[in-house]
């Protein structure tokens, strides 16, 4: 189980980027906006979890503890595979996860892709309880990014499944209607622009 990684960023895409470490590079799979901050060059530290298929391995990796013990919860719900539960962290993230689930904010659920009415009904039912209590990020992993909010939020919708002109159109769009939005609420408002569909 390879459960922390440290080293230098290499090769970030859409929703991974390669950590080398001792020599060794590892292909990392993590959210769309994480991975639109990371540069070639940069030191990181990841919590990860390796999710092993029949046919694959794949490492998932997070900023911080609390998140990889989100994902983990998220496993267990039924029909919630590593893909799922990593766009609803990119759309929601941990605290917003929370949020929604002890709210019962089904429609916060469903501006994740890939989940509708019923599937957010059953995952506020399975996940009442579950999640764990927010954790802290590690330091080092919080620096400044270096790319503008509306280019993180572009590059989180593509690597959610969305075109780029689509992507572009629904940050300007969100923009507009709120100038100074981080990037969460930046990535929210355009998540409701493009009404949750690819």
């Amino acid at each position: 189980m390879i459960a922390y990684l440290s080293g230098t960023a290499r090769s970030a895409a859409a929703d991974s980027v390669i950590i080398v470490s001792g020599g060794v590079g590892r292909l990392v799979t993590v959210t769309p906006a994480h991975a639109a901050r990371l540069r070639d060059g940069m030191e990181v530290d990841l919590h990860t979890e390796l999710v092993v298929r029949e046919d694959s391995l794949t490492l998932y990796g997070f900023e911080a503890a609390d998140e990889r013990s989100v994902f983990r919860v998220l496993l267990t719900v039924s029909g919630v595979g590593p893909k799922l539960a990593m766009a609803v962290l990119a759309v929601l993230g941990a605290d917003g996860l929370r949020s929604a689930v002890a709210s019962e904010d089904q429609a916060a659920l469903t501006t994740v892709p890939g989940i509708g009415k019923k599937g957010a009904a059953r995952m506020l039912l399975e996940l009442t309880g579950k999640l764990p209590a927010g954790g802290i990020g590690l330091p080092g992993t919080a620096a400044a990014p270096a790319v503008a909010p509306g280019d993180q939020v572009v590059d989180a919708l593509v690597g959610l499944g969305w075109k780029q002109t689509q992507a572009e159109e629904a940050v300007s769009q969100a923009r507009e209607a709120t100038p100074d939005a981080a990037v969460p609420a930046l990535l929210r408002d355009a998540l409701r622009t493009l009404g949750g569909r690819l």
